[in-house]
This record gives C-alpha cells, structure tokens and sequence, in this order.
C-alpha cells in the first residue's frame, strides 16, 4: 500500500472516531451543536489524533482507551483554529477551503463554539478516566499533561505572545518561544499522551516529548515557509497572512534557504530518535517525512 492509500485509511479511521464522539444535533441548543460539528468536519489532516494513536500502538497499546482522547485533541485543535480566524485574532474568511466557523454561524457564535468544543474535550477525557478505572492514573496523567500544553504554559501561552508581538521586534529566542509554545506543544501532546496511555515509561516518555517538540517546530517552520510560497487554493486559506499581520517568522530571520535547511535538521533528528526507540515507528517515521514536504 501507498503512504498516500496508507494515509487516506488512516484519516478515514480517525474521522469515524471523532465523528461518533461529536453531539448529536437537535433540541433547543442545536446551533451550538451544529457550529460545533462544522467547525470539526471541514477537512483537516488528523495529524494530531494520528500521531497520538500511532505513538500509542508503538508502544503497544491496543485497546480503545485512546479514543476519547484521540477526538478530544482534534477537538482541541480545531477550536484553537475557529478563535484564531475571528475578527479579533486573524480575521480569516476561509478554513481548509471552507467558511471559517464565524462567517457561517456569525461571530457570537464562533466564540462559543470554540469554547464548547473545549469544554467538550474535557468532558469526553474526564469520562473516560471515570469509565476506565483500571487504568484511571494513566487516564489523569494524559488528561493533564494535555491540559497543561494546551493552555497558558503551552498552546494559548504562545498564542498571546503572538498577538502581542505583532508589529514588534522580536528576536529570534522569542520567535522559537511562540512557535514551540503556540504549534509545537499540541503535537508534543498529541505524542505522550499517547505514550502515556499504553504504559511508556518515565525515559521513553522524556524521549518522546522531546521528538514531539521538534516535529512540532519543524511544522510550524515549514508553516511560515507555506505562507510565503504557497497560494490561498493550495493551502485552503489566506496566504501572506504573516505580512498581512506583521508577524515575525523564520524566513525573515533566516530566509528562505535556511529555513529550509532547519526543518530538514529538526525532522531528521527526530527520525533518528524516533528509530533509537526501537518500537514499531515506521508511520511515524513516514508522517514526519510527509509533514516536511507537505504543500498546505
């Protein structure tokens, strides 16, 4: 089978466990529901939940404990993305090549979606540590070192020294905080959480927290690489949004060439990393290599 074929099963696979954990539309409240549901199930690469679910199986992890978890990240993400499009973050029109969340629902709308959507990670993740009492420690583990790099020392940590770093000099030191923090930390998450719960241990988790980290800033980079040489119907949304904003980047620190060359030493330390664990990392392995020459 093809990486691309192998890829397709896989995003297929994680849809249909996000799409059961989704609330069912109906009653009084069925425009939340409704935004919600969109919000999640505009395209979207399932990288995180991917990553998760593959970290897991490397370290034997079988069951279906991981589930929630796997909808609660993509849950996460996809919430991070409908407040960074309003009016106040970014201002985008266009996700994946759809309406953002707040252009089709209104603005109201897109705020409290994006908050139900994180409110409802933590509900599907808390349940499940209450319905897995054999393995409740690794469940509240995961739950809160997902938690952690999801708010103000992780993902909404880097998001604000973001906004207030727009048409301001920043050095690089700063650039790599926001992007670690910002990106790099819900990828981070997405890969201990999954070596959490198949039982890693404390080595092999630091481990993977670590490839985690360079995945993620690899990603980011090539990101701001995309934004400079891709277009708005490749990409799905706005290019040039960086220079629209005034944001700081690796290209304007490094320039193209460098940037480059970075991303490619960041995704090849983590392959080898990935390697020295000696688990089953071969998709892994793949995915890294895909993520660095992604086009959108």
């Amino acid at each position: 089978m093809s990486f691309k074929s192998e890829l397709i099963e896989k995003q297929n696979s994680m849809n249909a466990i996000i799409m059961d954990f989704l609330p069912k539309e109906g009653t009084y409240q069925k425009s939340i529901l409704e935004s919600m549901n969109y919000s999640v199930s505009v395209g979207g690469k399932r990288i995180r939940p991917i990553l998760m679910n593959e970290t897991y199986r490397m370290f034997g992890g079988k069951d279906s404990i991981v589930n929630p978890f796997l909808a609660a990240i993509e849950m996460i993400h996809s919430y991070s993305l409908v407040h960074d499009d309003l009016p106040a973050m970014d201002n985008d029109d266009f996700r994946r090549g759809q309406l953002t969340t707040h252009k089709k629902y209104g603005e109201a709308l897109g705020i409290l979606a994006g908050d139900a959507l994180l409110n409802y990670a933590f509900e599907l993740m808390s349940k499940a540590c209450l319905e897995n009492q054999e393995s409740i420690l690794s469940s509240v583990k995961a739950m809160h070192f997902l938690s952690e790099k999801a708010g103000i020392y992780g993902m909404i940590g880097g998001q604000v020294v973001d906004i207030e770093s727009e048409n301001k000099e920043i050095s690089l030191e700063q650039l790599i905080f926001i992007h670690e923090h910002k990106t790099s930390a819900l990828l981070e998450a997405a890969m201990v959480v999954g070596a959490i719960l198949a039982g890693a241990n404390t080595e092999e988790i630091e481990k993977i927290s670590k490839i985690g980290k360079k995945i993620g800033l690899a990603f980011q980079i090539q990101d701001d690489i995309l934004d400079v040489t891709s277009s708005t119907k490749v990409l799905g949304k706005p290019v040039n949004s960086d220079e629209k904003n005034n944001k700081s980047t690796y290209i304007k620190f490094l320039g193209m060439d460098q940037s480059k060359e970075q991303v490619e030493i960041l995704s090849k330390e983590a392959i080898n990393e990935l390697i020295d664990l000696n688990g089953d990392s071969e998709f892994l392995i793949k995915i890294i290599q895909y993520l660095i020459n992604r086009k959108k």
